[in-house]
């Protein structure tokens, strides 16, 4: 049997990526989008565009491609609606982590899932896949958790999982909780203020130093590459003494001693109201 699936959100700039794969897939697809640039979208894509309760009724799954600050309002006001056995599939570990999906239905499935997006070291050949940072076109990872519902509902959420975000290379299996570490905790409160820190390095250099601009980025871009590369174990590690000497010392200046408590599931549910419902417990 088909499943059906319906997508809110569908026309969106994420909904409408993985709407695409999954007709491409050949599930039944229930593409539910209410803005008129996505409807549009949909139309030039030749996917209808159907209503909530049109595309909710029937459907075996709904994917909540929406923002994580709606989704346990659009959860509950679904919830009435959805037949016994039926899947929530959410996008990302917040809502669910913040415990913003319904309680009182407990014959329903929730199904969480997540892209890794494509390694920053890969084999691929295409110059298209060479540049697909989000996935899609390039191979990429991706985690999935089953939070509640029957076991043997674990390989339909990750089917389709891996029909939306295809090509995949590996499928990780974690809890909830271990998806809120991985994201929000390492992806934006440890790799993202990094990053935003170094751009504000590479102007920093340009705007009180006086160094052009693109030979810091470039500076900065090549070193990356060379220390990613040598401290993931993708080359070997041989940086000199000195440069280890001169890390340590400088970490003492730029990286605080408590950083890892940025992962712990305390600090991770404080992060996850704060995308839900803008501010923490």
């Amino acid at each position: 049997m088909t499943t059906s699936i319906a997508i809110l959100g569908a026309g969106g700039k994420m909904g409408f990526r993985i709407t695409r794969k999954l007709v491409d897939a050949g599930y039944d697809v229930r593409a539910v989008e209410i803005g008129d640039g996505g409807k549009q979208r949909l139309a030039e894509a030749n996917i209808p565009a159907v209503d909530t309760d049109e595309g909710v009724k029937g459907a075996n799954v709904v994917v909540l491609a929406l923002p994580d600050n709606v989704i346990g309002k659009v959860a509950a006001d679904l919830s009435p609606k959805l037949a016994s056995g039926s899947m929530l599939l959410i996008l990302d570990a917040a809502a669910p982590y913040a415990g913003d999906l319904p309680t009182d239905r407990p014959d329903l499935t929730y199904f969480v899932g997540h892209p890794c997006h494509p390694p920053l070291f890969n084999d691929e050949t295409a110059w298209e896949a060479r540049r697909d940072y989000h996935g899609g076109i390039a191979k990429q990872s991706i985690v999935c958790a089953l939070m509640q519902g029957p076991e043997e509902h674990y390989k339909l959420g990750e089917d389709i999982c891996k029909a939306m975000w295809s090509p995949v290379i590996n499928c990780y299996r974690v809890t909830v909780e271990q998806l809120a570490i991985l994201e929000p905790g390492l992806s934006e409160m440890v790799a993202m203020p990094f990053v935003d820190t170094m751009v504000e390095a590479v102007e920093e250099c340009e705007k009180k130093y006086g160094i052009p601009r693109q030979a810091a980025l470039d500076f900065l871009i090549g070193h990356l590459n060379v220390e990613i590369a040598m401290w993931f174990g993708y080359s070997p590690k041989v940086p000199s003494d000195a440069a280890l000497r001169l890390m340590r010392f400088a970490k003492g200046v730029v990286v605080r001693e408590d950083w890892r408590d940025a992962l712990s599931p305390t600090k991770v549910k404080e992060a996850s109201e704060l995308i839900v419902y803008g501010k923490g417990s």
